[in-house]
This record gives C-alpha cells, sequence and structure tokens, in this order.
C-alpha cells in the first residue's frame, strides 16, 4: 500500500501541471458553452449529457494514461493499432453511419446506442506509431527504403480516411506526417524535391480527383461571382457563420434565449449550419463578441506553446516526436476551423479542439494530452507503472 501511494505522490511531483491546468479551463468553458446552446435552442439536451460525459472520461483517460510510461505504451502497438485499423474499417459495415457525403462513424448499441467517430482513436494511435517508426530510424530516416516505409506509413491511416470522403479528416493526418518527418530529421534535399511535387499534385487533384462541389468550396472563397451565386448552397454556412461571428461586435449579444430564438414561429433568428461543431467559433463571436474569441484565440494558443515547450523538454527524440504530434494535431484542428469560420480555408469539417461538441473527439484529445504528460512525467530514469528502465 505504501508503494502504490509512494509511486502515485511521486507520479504527482513529477508530472506537468500546467498542460492539464490549460486543457481542464478550455474544458469547462466547453460544457458551459454547449450548456447555453442548449438554453438557446441550438442543440438538445442529449447533446450537453453527451459532453459533459465525455469531457470526464477525457480527463480520466488523461490521468490515467500520464502514469503509464509512453515507452510501454509504444510497445504494445501490435495490440492496439490493428484494433484501430479494424474499428475504421468497420464504417463500411452494417454499423456505419453516413453523414452528408462521407461515411466516417459507426454506431454501437443500435439506435439507442452511442455513436463512435474512429478516425478520432486512429489520430491517437498514428502519432504513437509514427513517433516511434522514426525515432527507431534515427541517421537511417534519410535511407531512400526507409524513407519510403516511413511514407507508406504517413499515407496509409489518409488514403483510408480519403477512401471513407473525410477529406479534412485525412488533411489532419497528412499535416501530423509532414511536421513529424520534418522534426525527425528528414534532408532537405527530400523537402525541396517534395515542394516541387506541389503544384503538378494540386493540378492533378482539381482536375482529375475533387469533385464540382470541392472545387466550389475553393472558389467561393477567391471568385465574387461563384460567392454570389452559392450563397444559398456551397457558400450559405460560411455566410451565415460570418453573420453570425460579427453579429456579437465587440462584447457579444450574451446568452439570454429570446435574442437568438424566434418563439412565436419557432425558428432560430441566426440558422448557421453545424454551430455547435465545426461552427462554434460563430457562437463564441455571438454571445461573446471579439473580446471572447480573442481569450478562446490565446488559451489555444498558449495549450500549442505549451506542447512544443514539453517537446524541447523531451528526454528523448521518441518522446520529443509524441509531443510534436500533439502539437501538429491541435494546431491544425485549430487554424482550419477558425479558418473556415473567417472564410479563408474552405470548410472540410474540422472541430475545434475541446471546445467543439463531440464526444470521441473530446475523449481522444485529452487522451493526446495524457501522452504528452507521460512524456513529461517519465523523461527520467526510474521505476514506473508497468514499465523499469
Amino acid at each position: 500500500m505504501k508503494e502504490i501511494l509512494d509511486f502515485f505522490v511521486g507520479h504527482i511531483k513529477r508530472v506537468d501541471k500546467v498542460l492539464p491546468a490549460i486543457c481542464v479551463i478550455i474544458t469547462v468553458f466547453d460544457i458551459f458553452l454547449v450548456n447555453s446552446m442548449y438554453k438557446t435552442g441550438y442543440i438538445p439536451q442529449g447533446v450537453v449529457k453527451t459532453q459533459f460525459i465525455a469531457a470526464i472520461l477525457g480527463v480520466l483517460a488523461s490521468f490515467v494514461i500520464s502514469f503509464v510510461d509512453y515507452k510501454f505504451i509504444a510497445k504494445l502497438w501490435y495490440v492496439y493499432a490493428p484494433l484501430a485499423v479494424i474499428l475504421q474499417l468497420l464504417v463500411w459495415s452494417p454499423i456505419g453511419v453516413q453523414r452528408d457525403d462521407d461515411v466516417a462513424w459507426i454506431q454501437i448499441g443500435g439506435v439507442n446506442g452511442i455513436t463512435i467517430q474512429p478516425s478520432e482513436i486512429l489520430k491517437f494511435v498514428f502519432i504513437i506509431t509514427l513517433a516511434l517508426h522514426i525515432s527507431k530510424l534515427g541517421d537511417k530516416l534519410n535511407s531512400l527504403p526507409h524513407l519510403l516505409l516511413v511514407c507508406a506509413h504517413g499515407l496509409f491511416p489518409t488514403a483510408l480516411i480519403v477512401a471513407q470522403g473525410d477529406a479534412g479528416s485525412a488533411l489532419v493526418f497528412l499535416f501530423i506526417f509532414i511536421v513529424m518527418l520534418f522534426m525527425g530529421g528528414v534532408s532537405w534535399k527530400y523537402i525541396i524535391a517534395a515542394v516541387v511535387a506541389v503544384p503538378p499534385v494540386i493540378y492533378v487533384a482539381w482536375n482529375y480527383v475533387m469533385k464540382d462541389h470541392h472545387r466550389l468550396r475553393f472558389l467561393v472563397l477567391f471568385d465574387e461571382a461563384t460567392r454570389k451565386e452559392q450563397i444559398r448552397n456551397v457558400y450559405y454556412q460560411q455566410y451565415m457563420g460570418k453573420i453570425g461571428l460579427g453579429s456579437g461586435q465587440l462584447t457579444g449579444m450574451g446568452f439570454d434565449p429570446q435574442t437568438y430564438h424566434d418563439v412565436q414561429n419557432d425558428i432560430q433568428i441566426i440558422d448557421i449550419p453545424e454551430i455547435y461543431n465545426d461552427f462554434v467559433f460563430s457562437y463564441i463571436g455571438m454571445t461573446m463578441g471579439f473580446i471572447g474569441c480573442m481569450a478562446v484565440v490565446v488559451a489555444l494558443a498558449v495549450l500549442c506553446l505549451k506542447l512544443l515547450s514539453n517537446a524541447s523538454g523531451a528526454g528523448d527524440p521518441f518522446g520529443r516526436l509524441i509531443c510534436v504530434g500533439v502539437f501538429a494535431l491541435v494546431l491544425f484542428h485549430c487554424i482550419i476551423n477558425i479558418g473556415m469560420v473567417l472564410s479563408v480555408v474552405p470548410v472540410i469539417g474540422i472541430p475545434l479542439p475541446f471546445i467543439s461538441t463531440g464526444g470521441t473527439a473530446m475523449i481522444m484529445m485529452h487522451a493526446c494530452m495524457g501522452l504528452v504528460l507521460s512524456v513529461s512525467a517519465h523523461k527520467e530514469k526510474a521505476k514506473h507503472m508497468f514499465y523499469e528502465e
């Protein structure tokens, strides 16, 4: 009993306390925000309950993962990596759920069961396995056969997600791969070759891969005529999102339900599709104004900087790459989500970390933070839970 208590106290002393504090503060804000969406009529009460339960489970997952040495977690990759891929493949099974133009969820337990987005679990696994792969190669990374294997490692989940129609999540995997490969020490000759290859790849993708509605999502951002033509179609979500974002002006319109809901006609006065998820930043602008938006941006920026700080303080290349991978995940989500609302990037369905609704995303984002905490807590040689150096 005393050994368990000593281990627990020792872990609390070693583990980073600033990172979980930032995550918990943002999560508490999210619960407040989601509850206000329910009161203003944008979401049903069930979404609030789901988000609250996911937040609790996520914080607990982060806490538990932080206790386990990340090197031990990596050793079990052959257990959870195949399971994550199998879960991803299940989106094409009878329990797969299609929404809009992609199949990205599975329904467990029937209609009244729970819905899981396997790609969020795969992101967590991908960061671990890719970090392990690159760190084990070391200087051999720039050997062409080894580099091609790493590229295959990175492109496999990306292609899998593209096949299910979720281009947004596929780009997340691609961005994580590029950042981790760069930080792993890939040679500049390969980086220059990749940059040179970008224009022809874009040309082929635009003309032969992308569908018409995908092209329109880009055209509405840069072509005024297309934007006016599509204001009730492809551009509608971003158009209403900017109206909502700007309606709060400096301090926001507050959280009075009557401000946002026409009770007599039973409609939302400002109707923004996916306001609780992809366009949650618009809701922050509506209710809390420019000040609220900037507070959220600063909080997320501090989180990203803390992840970079943890990466620089990691005890080995493997731990450093894990922190960098989580940093890339959070950064890309933040930039793309806010960029969608500001109409500077096309709508590709990327949630805002810890703030957009989505139980799987909330739990797995906290789980990723648990990995970073494990790196900070186990960077020195010591006897750890399930692992002894």
